[in-house]
């Protein structure tokens, strides 16, 4: 009888080692995610101060010259319910030190496609508990940005009422942005008529010598691939966009919206952050990563087990609460900085570095 207790003494402590040993390693490695830190600066930008950013400034896009600084085009929602774009720029990418007191860009009317320099000069009455679209009835919504080959393309969403959300494209010089001369090419519809697409955006270089469209990420990646972005603005080719609802498994990601920035390159990998919703949290839009093969993107190659941005901060929360949504993301020296609206409101960044965040998605691919 000595010996038999003994031996479940010594069973139960070689257990409990265990359980304690699983419960310090065994989830070393979801532990381990690095920390992607907002920036002090936050909010970045805030609405108000001029009618034609009453009502929010939020979704950034972003690009960096070859100095470093950082240079953003962010959506503005003014008191007359129409979105525009605006420029601002930062040296350390952390904190804005230039920004406009005007919008750089807009299309009032995207079924007439017509430009306006500046805000309109007609204001229309407008309910802010009625809007349709992230805090507007209409116009340019939620710019990317890349550059390739000298020229910055930003693609934008055209938004005028539930019945028509198309998605747009324009470009300009690269000298010309970095110089804050906004001569825009004519905004031309790469989505067709008679569907509701958003949120497409190209590669920021060409793949096999061909512009890379980004267009959807579930239920597979899709990519379209041009010669020249004339085939799909004149419409002799049309991009046939499919979305699937969540992701298989039990992933938090159960609903997963679409792409953010347009890619990263790393050596790795393409970087995709993208937008989804857990159905435990369905209130949340939540900041996902994936890597995608760099000869062939349409293939994942490792997807982060968790999201790396949550909404939790006052100004995530100010407006339409729950929301991160980026539009921009960069390295600089060695971090990954992303730029996000808040609350559909607010103009905010965060980062982490590069290296670290790229290892533990690897790591966990099969998680």
């Amino acid at each position: 009888m000595r010996e038999f207790a003994i031996f479940l003494i010594l069973f139960a402590v070689v257990v409990f080692i265990i359980l304690v040993f699983r419960t310090i390693f065994g989830r070393s490695s979801k532990r381990q995610r690095p920390e992607v830190r907002r920036e002090n600066a936050n909010p970045m930008i805030k609405p108000g101060d001029h009618d034609w950013r009453a009502r929010g400034a939020f979704n950034p896009a972003a690009i960096q010259d070859s100095t470093g600084r950082v240079h953003m085009l962010y959506r503005a929602v003014g008191g007359d319910g129409l979105s525009r774009l605006s420029y601002a720029s930062s040296e350390s990418g952390a904190s804005i030190d230039d920004s406009l007191p005007y919008p750089v860009f807009a299309i009032e009317n995207p079924r007439q496609n017509r430009d306006e320099d500046g805000p309109s000069g007609r204001i229309r009455h407008y309910d802010p508990v009625m809007y349709p679209s992230g805090g507007s009835w209409g116009g340019v919504e939620d710019p990317r940005m890349v550059s390739i080959d000298g020229t910055i393309y930003v693609t934008f969403n055209a938004f005028d009422g539930w019945d028509y959300l198309r998605v747009g494209i324009t470009s300009i010089s690269e000298d010309d942005f970095f110089h804050k001369r906004f001569t825009w090419s004519k905004p031309e519809l790469i989505s067709p008529k008679g569907k509701l697409n958003k949120n497409w955006m190209l590669f920021p270089e060409k793949i096999n010598g061909k512009f890379a469209i980004l267009h959807s990420i579930n239920p597979k990646v899709q990519i379209e691939y041009v010669g020249r972005l004339e085939e799909i603005t004149k419409g002799s080719r049309t991009i046939e966009s499919t979305y699937g609802g969540g992701r298989p498994g039990k992933g938090w990601d159960t609903w997963v919206r679409s792409a953010g920035p347009p890619p990263v390159k790393t050596d790795r990998g393409w970087l995709v952050l993208y937008h989804a919703i857990d159905k435990r949290e369905s209130h949340k839009y939540k900041l996902g990563a994936m890597l995608l093969d760099l000869k062939d993107p349409t293939k994942i190659i490792a997807r982060a087990p968790s999201p790396i941005l949550e909404p939790e901060m006052w100004y995530e929360n100010d407006w339409k609460p729950g929301i991160v949504y980026a539009c921009g993301a960069l390295v600089k020296k060695g971090e990954l900085y992303i730029y996000y609206g808040g609350g559909d409101k607010h103009v905010c960044a965060a980062h982490t570095p590069i290296k670290p965040l790229l290892d533990w998605m690897l790591k966990n691919k099969n998680a």
